[in-house]
């Protein structure tokens, strides 16, 4: 059967200092395996061009996967050149509140950014900027343990789902701030922006002006943590448009520098507590913070106790689009930096295309390491190259125009599934689900193992290709619907 090149590079383990590639003694099958992981499959043949059979069955050899080595030359030796000259990649440089950005992606204010030498390890890696983790002026202590995450099956370490009960900084004030100043001066072509958290309109002025004081680009307004010990903070305040407004409207006027209020996901209806700091002056808002959440795992009890805490990674991606959608979508256009779910250039384009001059990056992070900026910035110039697009610019908001609302959406045509035989392996999942689940409009031959769709009973629903397991369902082509 033909190897799924996806499924495999999936298989891999990321290891670090890959004993594959140091097997092999002409390219970097590590680093290919890598960018096929992250959705940059056209460029995997740039890391073993020069590399021979021999050179791949040495890495395969020595790939130290825990249940059986990744089928390595196999792998390689099915992707496709890439049909895009190198030289004609685009720089990814974008302004973002006025402020100069060497590309889009910056690290979000978390676990990933929360002390000098990883800063500037993640800035020496190629991240433009970074929303460093919040400060506060109130004691912060942490649980033991802190994380959770939601695997497929009982595949380890690869999660689809992260929940975190971390709060905020641990460091002294003085010390975080200090921190800043140190990345700023050393690292003048990156993006510092400090975020911060009150608890009164006293600590919120305090705290911005000593950001400003430190040298940093910006501040961002932590009015979403879903977590924090202390009442009156985080989500508890952004959550109330009155309070938002408040707070962003003492820090904008206190300091010269941009002012970035950062939206809780927790709420109905995330555009009135934007909408509230635009009027008070705010430059952007950051959008969204980590998803109230609950998980059961005995492993992740603190001392036998659970608690709500946010939820992250890739599976709230759709629900962090939609917010950032209603932001894009409201009627003060305002700079919007989108967070939540990142882990592949094709989700930051998402966020870019709904209007994000920005993205921050956080569980992927966590998860990958600061390396995945690698990927990130090849996929984005490549596709761009690919549609001869010469400013990322000219990518923000582009998709907007084509959300409309339920009553607007076109009724009365229909596309059909498409069965490809030759892709077909015979499983009849598109049959059970279509039977079960859908409007039994499939038939399926146990002779000869084959779909037949009904076209009087099909609705064009696509559950079926959402189901199939082999990329074996495809659309034809629109049609006016029967009357």
């Amino acid at each position: 059967m033909k190897l799924n090149v996806y499924e495999e590079a999936s298989r891999c383990l990321l290891c670090q200092d890959a004993p594959c590639t140091q097997a092999c003694k002409t390219g970097d099958p590590a680093r290919s395996i890598r960018a096929i992981r992250f959705d940059n499959s056209q460029l995997a043949l740039r890391w073993v061009k020069d590399c021979s059979d021999d050179d791949l069955e040495r890495a395969e050899q020595a790939c130290i996967h825990y249940n059986w080595p990744l089928h390595i030359k196999e792998m390689l030796r099915s992707i496709h050149k890439d049909d895009v000259d190198e030289g004609l990649y685009p720089a990814l440089h974008i302004d973002f509140c006025g402020i100069k950005c060497e590309n889009p992606f910056f690290l979000a204010s978390s676990a990933v950014c929360t002390n000098y030498e990883m800063v500037a390890h993640a800035f020496d890696a190629g991240w433009a900027g970074v929303f460093y983790k919040t400060i506060c002026l109130q004691e912060i202590k942490e649980v033991s343990p802190r994380f959770d995450a939601m695997h497929n099956n009982a595949k380890h370490g690869d999660f689809y789902g992260f929940r975190n009960m971390e709060q905020l900084s641990e460091n002294p004030v003085e010390m975080d701030f200090d921190i800043l100043r140190r990345l700023k001066q050393n690292h003048p072509t990156k993006v510092v922006v400090a975020s911060i958290m009150g608890q009164t309109e006293e600590e919120w002025i305090r705290l911005a002006k000593m950001a400003e004081k430190a040298g940093c680009d910006a501040v961002e307004l932590n009015f979403s943590c879903p977590q924090m010990k202390h009442r009156g903070m985080g989500s508890d305040v952004g959550q109330d448009p009155e309070l938002v407004r408040k707070f962003s409207a003492c820090v904008k006027n206190s300091v010269c520098i941009p002012v970035i209020p950062k939206m809780t996901p927790n709420i109905t209806h995330i555009a009135e507590p934007a909408m509230a700091c635009v009027q008070v002056g705010a430059n952007a808002i950051s959008a969204i913070n980590t998803i109230k959440s609950v998980t059961m795992d005995v492993d992740a009890e603190v001392a036998g106790q659970r608690t709500i805490s946010g939820y992250s990674g890739r599976a709230v991606r759709p629900i962090a689009l939609r917010h950032i959608l209603e932001l894009a979508q409201m009627p003060e256009k305002v700079e919007l930096s989108g967070i939540g779910g990142i882990e592949t250039w094709r989700d930051a384009l998402e966020f870019i295309q709904l209007g994000c001059s920005n993205v921050q990056v956080c569980t992927a992070v966590m998860q990958y390491g600061y390396r995945i900026i690698d990927d990130l910035i090849l996929g984005l110039q490549h596709y761009m190259a690919k549609h001869n697009i010469t400013h990322l610019q000219a990518l923000v908001g582009e998709q907007l125009p084509s959300f409309l609302k339920p009553s607007t959406i076109n009724r009365d045509t229909i596309v059909y599934p498409k069965f490809d035989k030759e892709l077909c392996v015979g499983c009849g999942r598109c049959e059970v689900s279509c039977s079960d689940g859908g409007h039994q409009a499939i038939t399926f031959d146990k002779e000869t193992r084959q779909p037949r769709l009904i076209g009087a009973k099909c609705v064009g629903c696509h559950l079926c290709r959402l189901v199939c397991p082999a990329g074996a369902i495809g659309l034809t082509k629109r049609v006016p619907k029967k009357k």
